[in-house]
């Protein structure tokens, strides 16, 4: 296994995209709902259909390294995911063949600079800026597909300065990992070390420079990602 999760582990670091799945948890929705009305009507389409986003990999911040916040951006909140790393050439697939596919998992922090999100909503225009920058996909350490039996079967934790801020079984995604990969599929083709981030659950909120942030998966000490916020002068 250790083999293999080295294997997937060079995929990510090669991999050309970030596919991401906003909406994915019932419980996040609601949270954004309830602050955010224009998010009603986008969160009744992603029941029915996956809600799916670009991210640049260079937004990939590895273990070790910090989150830097730039200057003058507002507000920016944590997001906690579990990503799926793609192993070979994926087009069409299925929703039964999709471990197929699948070379391993890491855990992913999806940091959202929140008020240029909420502005590029407004406006009609993409999220790639509020989403994309250096340094906001902060990543764990890789384990292979066949360490984790069921990804829907984990559960995943994020503390900041110790205090637990957000707490989720993998169970509650809205669309299953198998459906993600044929959906993605459908649309454009994965390549090894492409990254799906299967979208957060509730429990969103702001981190400021001088934060620590510690997410990890239960029984998995691989999946842990310990990263300092810190900001650009």
């Amino acid at each position: 296994m250790l083999r293999a999760a080295q294997s997937a582990d060079r995929l990510l670091r090669m991999g050309r995209k970030c596919v991401a799945v906003g909406k994915n948890y019932t419980a996040h929705v609601d949270e954004m709902a309830a602050t955010q009305p224009m998010h009603v009507q986008v969160a009744a389409d992603a029941a029915k259909e996956p809600l799916l986003f670009l991210m640049p990999t260079t937004s990939y911040a590895y273990p070790g390294d910090d989150l830097v916040i730039p200057p003058g951006i507002g507000e920016v909140h944590h997001e906690l995911e579990l990503g799926v790393i793609i192993g070979k050439v994926c087009t069409r697939a299925t929703a039964e063949n999709w471990r197929d596919y699948v070379a391993g998992y890491v855990l992913g922090l999806d940091m959202t600079a929140r008020d240029l999100q909420v502005d590029a909503k407004r406006k009609g225009l993409p999220w790639s800026v509020a989403k994309g920058m250096d340094t906001f996909t902060p990543l764990s350490g890789v384990v292979s597909a066949d360490a984790i039996a069921d990804p829907h079967e984990l559960k995943l934790s994020l503390r900041v300065n110790g205090e637990l801020r957000m707490s989720a079984d993998t169970g509650r995604m809205v669309h299953k990992i198998p459906n993600l990969i044929q959906a993605i599929s459908a649309k454009f083709t994965l390549e090894p070390g492409d990254l799906i981030l299967t979208g957060t659950p509730e429990g969103v909120a702001a981190v400021f420079p001088g934060d620590v942030m510690e997410a990890g998966v239960e029984g998995f000490p691989e999946l842990s990602i310990v990263c300092n916020v810190t900001s650009l002068p």
